[in-house]
């Protein structure tokens, strides 16, 4: 097994975002991100300019471009305090006289409308959702990230859901997993990876069609990161490699797909929370530095994977 450390040449796009997750990269050279603190969606130009697309209250997280040009958000409902420290923002502890409760909702682009998509799946109350993805057949995955209630000293124990894009049904898949986070698809859609947070894990399942996991599968570890470190969400490059943001060791992990080699591309930002690729040739890593409230880009050394419907 074999890791490299990189220094990558980071070029700052903009910062006085309040916590930014969830990078989306638009065909016009902007990318427009969450802010999870300032609960709320927010385009940034390519000269760092900003404009606020639509006000998302509660915890804004993934996001994604959908069939119909619409972006489907992830919204944690408001599980996390704000803290500032040492000037840098963090989650903190969860506060339930703040939590609205979870949901997948739909943003329009035209107009700043939000419509709640999903609220629960077979009557139980989505907790967290954190993070999805696209499949390209009208569908996505997301993850449920649950709620860690320091308080009453509870952890959730939550699931991965496939949803339509139309509202129409909302499945659990895959149950239990613990913090799930970040979710990606292969490039030919055959594999599903997730992250979960406190273990360092990424895990994958093998894909029987869009949307169906095959029968009778069970999680499989790609890898495992050593020491403390934890995970975000993360993003596929077009050679099948799952990068996946890093906290604490700020940065980037790039896993290769056998889950032999890695390579860590640091940011300086115990934050990072958050990659997309974009930018001419598809060669260009955005990447949210939370911590400090910037949005930041790098010269990849792979393609990056077109999503669907981008």
């Amino acid at each position: 097994m074999a890791h490299i450390d990189l220094q990558p040449e980071l070029t700052e796009i903009t910062d006085g975002l309040r916590f930014p997750e969830g990078p989306i990269a638009m065909p016009d050279g902007s990318v427009i991100v969450v802010e999870m603190f300032s609960e709320c969606l927010t385009r940034v130009r390519p000269d760092g300019t900003k404009e606020r697309v639509a006000d998302t209250p509660g915890g804004p997280n993934g996001a994604a471009i959908g069939p119909d040009g619409a972006i489907y958000l992830c919204n944690n409902g408001g599980s996390f305090t704000p803290i500032e420290r040492n000037g840098r923002s963090q989650p903190g502890r969860f506060d339930p006289s703040r939590h609205l409760g979870g949901k997948i909702q739909r943003v329009d682009l035209h107009d700043g409308s939000v419509a709640d998509l999903y609220t629960e799946c077979q009557g139980r109350p989505l907790r967290a959702p954190n993070d999805l993805v696209m499949d390209g057949h009208g569908g996505f995955w997301f993850t449920d990230h649950g709620i860690r209630d320091h308080g009453a000293r509870t952890a959730d124990l939550t699931a991965i859901y496939h949803a339509a894009c139309d509202g129409s049904e909302i499945t659990e898949a895959i149950f239990p997993v613990d913090g799930p986070n970040g979710i990606g698809l292969s490039p030919e859609g055959t594999t599903l990876y997730w992250a979960e947070t406190h273990t360092g894990r990424v895990f994958e399942r093998q894909l029987e069609e869009p949307g169906r996991l095959v029968p009778g599968g069970r999680p499989s570890v790609l890898h495992g990161l050593p020491g403390h470190q934890l995970l975000d969400s993360l993003a596929v490059d077009h050679d099948g490699w799952v990068c996946v943001a890093t906290l604490l060791n700020g940065g980037i992990t790039a896993i290769s797909p056998d889950g032999e080699h890695t390579e860590h591309h640091a940011t300086g930002d115990m934050f990072t929370t958050n990659i997309c690729f974009g930018g001419d040739g598809m060669t260009t890593a955005f990447v949210t530095l939370s911590g400090t409230g910037k949005l930041a880009s790098f010269h990849w050394p792979r393609l990056g994977l077109r999503l669907a419907h981008q």
